[in-house]
């Protein structure tokens, strides 16, 4: 139907919290129908997190219709609603960029109302060469730069150990030198050694003790780095590690102020990347990207014959990306394990069988509840 001033145009669609599931093309003169599959769970919990819900009820006077009725076929059928395999991360790389760059001002902008709240001039990070210190150190360089002050009160500190592998050593020294921040390097092996001979520990068993002793000599070199030189110990441990337990109690576990416990492991991939690509580029870029396509480790077992990394997380506590999407979907919308299986089954259907799925999310769950005293 038409006037002069309108046209309807026969629209047809189906959202869902403001996200369009399904449309029709428009202008059709023949009679459509549209379906989509609707998360009635996630509604729900929309509804209890989103009080203006709640808040409307009383505004409201006319009644609510109602309408029974009944399914004869409740199949799913083919389930063609799209689930994304990385839910934190936005899928639209113009959205992808709007993110990354407003979780660094964040970043920024909280660490600088911390040190101006507690006036130190100095802070002081531990540089492994991996994804999350070099993220911690973007940050701070970036919030120096906004308070206007010298990149040289930034101190970093590298402590290799063990199972240090020159590719890691050789970018976070080259990274911290590029970036111009006092650069502090530490070799942990003989206070190692020296603290497995009191307590009584064979260094050749590579057990939870060998490994825990480094990452709490590391701590404290740092703690007691930054009281020396009247700083705040910045933390480097991201949210998947958090919601894992993927740190060590009185090691790294421990920080002045930690930067990264709101960003999970898939997002800062890309922040690393944002600042490679539009904030640091040239050789510091360079850096950027070969850290982003290191193994991540937290090489505290000895490298193999060829220097190389021998211990991967992933393969010890599953992929992060699997643990990323079980965390969006367990903490955010409280989803029961066989609906969280079941959105894995879609998102990661080319790429994990579903045995792989819930052998991960296993693990999940159990290291997501009985970490939870870190």
């Amino acid at each position: 139907e038409s006037t002069t001033d309108v046209l309807f145009s026969g629209h047809l669609l189906i959202s869902e919290n403001g996200t369009i599931l399904s449309e029709n093309k428009r202008f059709q003169r023949e009679n459509e129908i549209v379906t989509a599959i609707i998360d009635l769970d996630r509604l729900s919990s929309e509804r209890r997190r989103n009080l203006s819900f709640r808040d409307n009820i009383a505004l409201f006077s006319s009644p609510i219709t109602e309408v029974t009725f009944t399914f004869t076929n409740q199949e799913i059928g083919e389930f063609n609603r799209y689930i994304p395999k990385h839910p934190f991360v936005p899928s639209d790389e113009d959205t992808r960029q709007e993110r990354c760059e407003e979780i660094l001002n964040i970043q920024g902008s909280a660490l600088a109302k911390r040190l101006e709240h507690t006036g130190a001039k100095k802070v002081v990070i531990g540089i492994s060469g991996g994804l999350d210190s070099t993220l911690a150190l973007i940050v701070a360089v970036k919030t120096y730069e906004l308070l206007k002050l010298p990149i040289k009160n930034i101190i970093t500190i590298t402590m290799p150990g063990f199972g240090t592998t020159d590719r890691t050593y050789n970018n976070a020294i080259n990274l911290c030198n590029k970036l111009g921040t006092t650069l502090k390097e530490i070799n942990i092996v003989e206070a190692c050694l020296k603290h497995f001979e009191d307590i009584g520990h064979d260094p050749s068993v590579h057990d939870v003790t060998y490994e825990n002793v480094q990452a709490r000599e590391r701590t404290q070199i740092l703690m007691d780095y930054a009281n020396k030189e009247g700083a705040i110990l910045i933390g480097t441990g991201d949210l998947s590690e958090l919601a894992l337990g993927w740190c060590t109690y009185n090691g790294d576990h421990m920080s002045m102020y930690s930067v990264n416990c709101s960003v999970p492991k898939t997002l800062i991939r890309y922040l690393v990347q944002y600042a490679a690509e539009f904030k640091l580029p040239g050789e510091i870029g360079d850096i950027l990207i070969d850290i982003l396509y290191t193994p991540v480790s937290p090489e505290l077992l000895p490298k193999d014959e060829k220097g190389e990394i021998t211990q991967k997380t992933e393969d010890i506590i599953g992929p992060y990306e699997l643990h990323d999407f079980y965390l969006y979907y367990f903490v955010r919308f409280g989803y029961p394990k066989k609906k969280i299986i079941f959105l894995a089954e879609q998102a990661f259907k080319d790429i994990y069988s579903k045995e792989t799925i819930i052998k991960w999310y296993e693990v999940f769950i159990k290291r997501f509840f009985t970490q939870q005293f870190k």
